[in-house]
């Protein structure tokens, strides 16, 4: 099984609520998985080898202020994350078309530039049409966690 680190950006909690529900359903399938909103380095998840990054939007498309080091770090080091296998949750409003979870998108675009490789398809999740991002994440783990 896998050791799995939920990487959190949130500016309202509702990208931890979404963390909070997905933990127990992992960990029911036999994984090892912690869950954090402050890691700022590739160091931080070292001894994990799945990462599952869940990431709001705010603003003009930008991402959270507590994943923004990690973000930043990564963007202008590039270490080598070939190690490492991935997933991405991102929480955005498709009224703000434009910059919908452009937050997610971005983090994403990052991970696959230090050589991480995506597992499976990137979520995204309209806060207009489903306002509980918990419940199609949810959904979505179901088959995620088959390709871990």
């Amino acid at each position: 099984m896998a050791s799995i680190l939920i990487l959190v950006g949130t500016e309202s909690g509702n990208a931890q609520m979404v963390a909070d529900a997905l933990q127990p359903v992992l960990k029911a399938a036999g994984h090892s998985v912690d869950v954090s909103d402050k890691a700022a380095r590739a160091t931080d998840f070292l001894g994990n080898d799945v990462l599952l990054v869940v990431c709001a939007t705010h603003g003009s498309g930008d991402i959270p202020t507590n994943i923004l080091p990690l973000a930043e770090t990564l963007e202008h080091d590039r270490p080598d994350l070939s190690g490492h296998r991935y997933g991405i949750i991102a929480l955005g409003d498709m009224t703000y078309q434009d910059t919908f979870c452009g937050a997610g998108k971005k983090l994403d675009e990052i991970f696959a530039r230090c050589g991480a490789a995506r597992i499976g398809e990137r979520l995204e999740v309209d806060a207009s049409s489903q306002p509980l991002p918990d419940e199609e994440a949810l959904t979505w783990i179901e088959g995620w966690k088959a390709l871990v």
